[in-house]
């Protein structure tokens, strides 16, 4: 049994854990550290299979782990995508392998992918142990990394019925293609990537929010929509929450971390789906949080190389690795200005995942320091890319331990 003393926990009240660990017999001093529950981050993209120069899951389970995750869901505009059964069970057979062979048990939820062609293949999703490795079905209504795209009414209509008929979430990256292929078209010639976030503008993302409304309300089908990012799109979920629509709202931290005027200095690292804002939007994502408006925070891990990242605006993938430096930033965030409470971010890390798609529980247990800064580089990192938008922030909350499976793991 491992003991570790004068630990903190999120009510601010110091005990000590008595923690079954078969591995180890010692007593290690907590003083520094705050006690958590592990985090679940239900947003990756850890690029399995087909983008394994950008992760894979022995790097990105390295990565949870130390980020204090011990659990993610998996997005799935992989190549080829995940949008076939046989896809499936051929993605949890590589994630399995690969898994074995990672110093970290990371458990894993996967998204099946919805397109014009997969209709069917939802059908074969009625069998238990299949149902029980997927988080739901995963929409693009704007193009993003990968194929998978779903921009017609009568499609969105045919999903959600699937959903409605087989007990599924509906996981929606909601920006409404039409306005952003005219946006391109229109800006086609610029270069500087401040136009990323003209061309895939809010109207894109509160048009395809308002068809995603409807759908939950005619289907009374649970909509999850990712990555929130404006005052504008709050507002319309907030007023679809009192009028009883199931729908439940995330962010992630690089919205409310990073803002448009970050440009200039970083370029392609800042070039993500849906874009970084400007700067008044970050206040009122932080009231949301605090209102409950906005249910989770996920980090959207979603690495890209530095060579594919270093490219000319029109070449540039979108994405940005962050499960290593959600749970820091925000617990940075905390201790600094009180943006956000302990609670919530537990709330917003762990409990409202474990709600919205009715998770069992665990013991999993994250201990973070939070007495000790450090400025963070990418050497400190373990995802594959080895970049980060927040190199140099001074930053507190890196976890040192986890607690899983009876087990305590020295980060």
């Amino acid at each position: 049994m491992t003991t570790i003393t004068n630990v903190t926990n999120i009510n601010n009240a110091q005990q000590d854990y008595h923690l079954n660990d078969d591995s180890t017999s010692n007593t290690i001093d907590g003083s520094e550290l705050l006690a958590m529950p592990a985090l679940i981050d239900p947003h990756v993209h850890f690029r399995v299979p087909g983008m394994e120069h950008k992760e894979d899951w022995i790097t990105g389970s390295n990565a949870a782990f130390k980020g204090g995750y011990a659990m993610v869901f998996d997005m799935p505009n992989t190549k080829p995508a995940t949008n076939t059964y046989d896809r499936l069970l051929d993605k949890q057979s590589i994630i399995n392998s690969q898994l074995s062979s990672a110093t970290y048990p990371l458990k894993y939820k996967l998204f099946f992918g919805a397109d014009k062609n997969s209709f069917g293949e939802i059908y074969k999703l009625q069998d238990e142990k299949v149902r029980q490795g997927i988080a739901g079905i995963k929409v693009f209504m704007g193009s993003s990394t990968g194929d998978l795209l779903l921009d017609d009414d009568s499609s969105l209509h045919a999903v959600y019925a699937l959903a409605k008929a087989f007990n599924l979430i509906v996981a929606l990256h909601a920006e409404d293609e039409e306005i952003i292929s005219a946006n391109q078209k229109l800006y086609s010639n610029e270069t500087d990537f401040k136009y990323h976030s003209i061309i895939r503008s809010k109207d894109a993302a509160l048009k395809a929010i308002e068809l995603v409304i409807k759908l939950s309300r005619i289907y009374n089908v649970t909509s999850y929509v990712l990555h929130i990012s404006t005052l504008d799109e709050i507002e319309l979920i907030k007023s679809a929450k009192l009028d009883g629509v199931k729908i439940f709202a995330e962010t992630c931290p690089h919205y409310l971390f990073l803002d448009d005027s970050r440009y200039g200095e970083l370029k392609g690292l800042a070039k993500i789906n849906p874009p970084i804002r400007e700067k008044i939007n970050q206040e009122h994502l932080w009231q949301a949080i605090k209102d409950g408006v906005i249910d989770t925070i996920a980090s959207d891990h979603a690495p890209h190389t530095l060579d594919e990242k270093n490219t000319p605006l029109c070449k540039c993938p979108s994405g940005v690795p962050g499960i290593e430096t959600t749970l820091p930033l925000l617990l940075t965030a905390h201790y600094t200005n009180n943006n956000i409470s302990l609670d919530k971010i537990v709330a917003c890390t762990h409990t409202n995942v474990k709600k919205i798609f009715n998770l069992p529980d665990n013991n999993y247990l994250t201990f973070a320091n939070v007495k000790k800064y450090k400025i963070l580089k990418n050497e400190h990192l373990a995802t594959k890319v080895k970049w980060s938008p927040y190199v140099n922030m001074n930053l507190t909350g890196f976890p040192e331990y986890m607690y899983v499976e009876d087990k305590i793991f020295h980060l």
